[in-house]
């Protein structure tokens, strides 16, 4: 195997910095990408659509749960893919294994659901064995062909006004190795991850960065973010701020 030189720490610090500017520059593509992302055109869902779930059926509105943004993942788990019915298919299994706690998306208003084709009792008893805590459904009709999922895997995004659902997004292959991660995840829906840095269209909701961040036991929802984390995040961004000043020509 041929590997890179081995330098100096000077070096290899000058190396990093060279690097660096190509990683910030492409966070700031990322970041705008987004933004052009939460400006797409919506299409609304005008069919009914019914999944099975652990207390029966249950229509595409309601796998929001309450909240306003819905991702779907089509995970393939059925008769026919590699490793029914001990497993779900490799893939898909991978990115399982890498979802966030989903407390954090469900205090952005998030919901994420995986659905399959399995039947309800196959799915608990995968989720039980490899300790996924992911809301499962059954797929019952054609929502996977209409979607864009029938014949591979893929994330849809879903944005609910009442009782209008509205298709947001949609990415799969390489674009479903990116998921797992809460922030990349809020990326992809129509409002983001909400924070008053990021270009959103005008009234959307925003709120300072950090200060709605908390442990996965500890949200409460409607409840305003706790006084001594707000005192931590304060500090903490202005020592950042000073730091940038102090190392500024």
């Amino acid at each position: 195997m041929h590997t890179p030189p081995v330098v100096s720490p000077q070096a290899w610090e000058t190396a990093r910095q060279q690097l660096l500017v190509k990683e910030k520059a492409l966070t700031r593509a990322r970041d705008a990408l987004a933004a052009e992302r939460r400006r797409m055109p919506w299409m609304a869902v005008e069919q009914t659509y019914t999944f099975e779930g652990p207390a029966g059926k249950i229509g595409l509105p309601g796998l929001f749960d309450g909240r306003r943004q819905l991702i779907v993942y089509r995970a393939f788990f059925e008769p026919g893919v590699f490793g029914w019915p001990d497993h779900a298919c490799r893939g898909c299994s991978m990115v399982a294994d890498q979802v966030a706690h989903l407390a954090h998306l469900n205090a952005r208003d998030t919901t994420l659901v995986f659905v399959s084709r399995a039947p309800q009792a196959d799915i608990a008893r995968l989720k039980a064995r490899m300790g996924w805590e992911i809301p499962w459904f059954t797929l019952t009709d054609g929502f996977d062909a209409d979607f864009g999922v029938d014949e591979w895997h893929g994330t849809n995004v879903f944005y609910r006004d009442g009782d209008r659902v509205f298709r947001t997004y949609f990415l799969n292959n390489r674009g479903d190795e990116q998921m797992g991660s809460t922030w990349n995840y809020l990326d992809i829906t129509p409002l983001g991850r909400q924070e008053v840095w990021e270009d959103s269209p005008e009234g959307y909701p925003q709120t300072p960065a950090y200060k709605w961040w908390n442990w996965h036991d500890s949200y409460v929802p409607g409840a305003p973010p706790d006084k001594k984390w707000i005192e931590v995040s304060d500090a903490g961004e202005a020592a950042f701020r000073n730091q940038q000043e102090d190392s500024e020509p």
